[in-house]
């Protein structure tokens, strides 16, 4: 596939990260722009992933509504290779099947799996921004006979990726900002270049009122919310390249903390900033963790580096202790979560707060609902409940 090609398809996708889009939306419009620069076989695998375990949130794939629960075993509990936690953790971040497997993929069960579906080749890329969290991942595929992912692919997909990603990172803001879940969800007020507010979401002055110098009833925005607009509508001047999302920390006058995300609205006509106003969570997981399993605040940075794949080392490192140390909090977390192994742990956390998420997405893409990025919780009844929360 030529250059050219390739720097159009680069330049529709960037241009497509900054258009608001919903999630689902964004998707299928940079599924065609990919087609021109990687081809594919029927259509890509679209998956986000929660940053804090590297799981499974959300799957989209425009002939494949579900996703076949034997892949979901298979992931998580199976034996293999080319998983997308392991390549969300490498280095490249892009792996193929036939690579992983030496050039032998026959000894892949996904290859087995793949090939039911007609796709041969696999072609696994991560969505990680540039400093280094990862949203999602991306697979594409190609029938027998076709010709190999090559470098080009490869190059043109780890340039491509990080785009992506905030993309993705973007549309799930703002769709639980315009949808949120629970009465602690975020709001969200848009603000044009003039420095009007053009929009709001219902409920959005509860936060913005708790923010120093701000005055909601005169129409004056916090210092705080003029500084993340004013950083995220420069980079809507650069219409070709993708728009960051400016995020900040505050203390509100209550004395909780405030994170304000900032994500520049690029049209034909105007130039506006969209930001979003939440509370300062821990990450999803941690608190899902203790409500369910009551792990301690160390078992959980333990559990949530075994989520991650790291090795009883990498956690050592990680943690300032000794590898003794983490055998004695894993054994604590096998006999709270009733496990024997790590592989039995991801799968038990995966299977009973993010397979649930998984078909929540599912049934919301069909309804042309927000997509959610984080774990679906079970309260003590057994009934989901809204997320402690986002990163």
């Amino acid at each position: 596939m030529g250059g050219n090609a390739k720097e159009r398809a680069r330049d529709k996708i960037a241009a497509l990260t900054r258009h608001g889009l919903d999630l689902v939306t964004l998707w299928q419009e940079s599924s065609e722009a990919l087609a021109d620069a990687v081809p594919y076989y029927q259509a890509p695998c679209w998956y986000t992933l929660d940053p804090a375990s590297l799981l499974v949130t959300s799957h989209f794939n425009k002939g494949m509504p579900q996703l076949p629960p034997e892949w979901l075993a298979e992931e998580y509990y199976g034996d293999d290779v080319n998983k997308l936690a392991d390549i969300a953790r490498s280095g490249p971040g892009v792996s193929t099947l036939h690579e992983a497997t030496g050039g032998d993929p026959t000894t892949s069960p996904r290859w087995h799996q793949n090939m039911e579906l007609g796709g041969d080749q696999e072609l696994i890329a991560c969505l990680r921004t540039k400093s280094g969290e990862v949203w999602g991942a991306l697979g594409l595929y190609r029938e027998p006979g076709q010709p190999m992912f090559d470098d080009e692919d490869r190059d043109f997909l780890r340039a491509v990726t990080p785009v992506l990603a905030e993309g993705a990172r973007r549309s799930l803001l703002l769709g639980e900002a315009t949808d949120p879940e629970g009465a602690d969800g975020p709001g969200l007020v848009v603000v044009t270049s003039r420095w009007e507010i053009e929009s709001a979401t219902p409920g959005v002055e509860r936060w913005l009122s708790e923010l120093p110098d701000g005055d909601w009833a005169a129409g004056r925005l916090p210092s705080s919310v003029l500084a993340v607009a004013g950083r995220a509508l420069r980079t809507a001047t650069y219409p070709d390249e993708p728009g960051e999302v400016a995020v900040s920390r505050v203390l509100s006058r209550s004395g909780r903390w405030v994170v304000l995300h900032g994500t520049s609205l690029v049209s034909s006509t105007s130039r506006r900033v969209a930001v979003i106003v939440e509370p300062a969570h821990p990450g999803r997981i941690a608190p899902l963790l203790m409500a369910a399993y009551g792990l301690t605040d160390r078992e959980q940075e333990v559990t949530r580096h075994v989520l991650q794949g790291d090795s009883t080392t990498d956690i050592a490192e990680h943690l300032f202790v000794s590898a003794h140390t983490v055998q004695q909090h894993l054994k604590s977390v096998f006999d709270k979560t009733g496990v024997r192994s790590r592989r039995d742990l991801v799968g038990k956390i995966f299977f009973a707060h993010y397979e649930p998420r998984v078909r929540d997405n599912e049934h919301r893409a069909g309804a042309g609902q927000p997509l959610r990025g984080g774990p679906l919780v079970h309260d003590p009844l057994g009934e989901h409940v809204a997320p402690p929360g986002r990163r």
